[in-house]
């Protein structure tokens, strides 16, 4: 048996708890992997809610993305081999001992990052890297991020410096310094907001990325003149009706392995500012759906 940390029911906090599952056997198309370290993103706390659908078979086990040493390889799988170090989006939850990894989603670690650190890239990251380049803001460009401080908004702000962008980001005035660290310029978020962003860019901005949604969203199109240029990674309603969109996933090996290598030249940055053991899962699920997590949040398995 194999420890995991889930939820039993849709709803809040109350509906976790440790689970012992079978060790899981990898199927076409899946690689089984012992979980080194398993990234905790927002969208954890909103699966267990229950805002993305109640459709999943219960008990269920947290987490989107994983990294770890490969165990058994599934029928159909090619380009991996027992012992690789790897990491992927998780096809059975993430907060476990044992997973099993989409092998079409997963890529083998560069020898010069840690598990850690691969771990925060095949959601987190790999959205950012999608947004970025779905908004289409150009090098000298000047790209606004809303909600710039969390984990896929801190790889953003770097991708997007990376590229010649000029980023805004909104953010609280505790996470300036943060949010500086990214070669970003913070902007306060709240009312008056649409000020302070033309403010900062008296010519406007030439594209949105929102990892915030609602007010936030609506409250900041004002200040951009082409709503094509908006894309949402947060609230796909709110962005269609200001003539946005939802992001494009594009994800693939080859876009993991290339931000990897990103990690290990330093040209990318994680910012984990966090690490729990498996059993403390529980408090680093609480600081993500508090809102108030800055960069990234890791647990550390095994």
């Amino acid at each position: 048996m194999a420890k995991a940390f889930g939820f039993v029911d849709y709803g809040g906090p109350e509906t976790q708890e440790f689970l012992d599952r079978p060790v899981l056997e990898p199927g076409p198309g899946r690689l089984g992997i012992s979980v080194r370290a398993a990234g905790v993103n927002p969208v954890d706390w909103k699966i267990r809610r229950g805002l993305l659908g109640r459709n999943r078979e219960l008990p269920a086990v947290f987490g989107q993305e994983a990294a770890g040493v490969v165990e058994r390889i599934g029928p159909g799988v090619t380009g991996f081999t027992p012992g690789d170090e790897v990491f992927g989006v998780a096809a059975t939850g993430a907060f476990a001992e044992q997973t099993l990894l989409r092998a079409d989603l997963s890529a083998v670690k560069p020898r010069g990052i840690g598990f850690a650190e691969a771990a925060t890239l095949p959601v987190a990251a790999a959205t950012a890297d999608d947004g970025v380049r779905d908004v289409g803001v150009g090098s000298g460009g000047t790209l606004l991020i809303l909600g710039v401080a969390g984990g896929v908004g801190s790889a953003a702000a770097q991708i997007a410096r990376s590229r010649g962008i000029r980023v805004l980001g909104t953010a609280s005035d505790a996470n300036r310094a943060h949010v500086e660290s990214l070669g970003a310029v913070q902007v306060r978020y709240g009312d008056g907001v649409a000020e302070r962003i033309r403010a900062a860019a008296p010519d406007g901005v030439d594209g949105i990325l929102d990892l915030v949604g609602g007010e936030a969203l609506r409250a900041a199109a004002a200040t951009l003149a082409d709503r094509s240029k908006l894309v949402s990674t947060a609230d796909p309603d709110t962005a269609a009706e200001l003539g946005g969109r939802y992001v494009t996933r594009s994800t693939t090996p080859a876009t993991l392995a290339a931000l990897a290598d990103l990690v290990a030249a330093g040209e990318l940055d994680p910012h984990i500012t966090g690490r729990y053991p498996l059993a403390h899962a529980a408090e680093a699920m609480a600081l993500v759906e508090s809102g108030h997590a800055r960069g990234k949040l890791i647990l550390e398995i095994g």
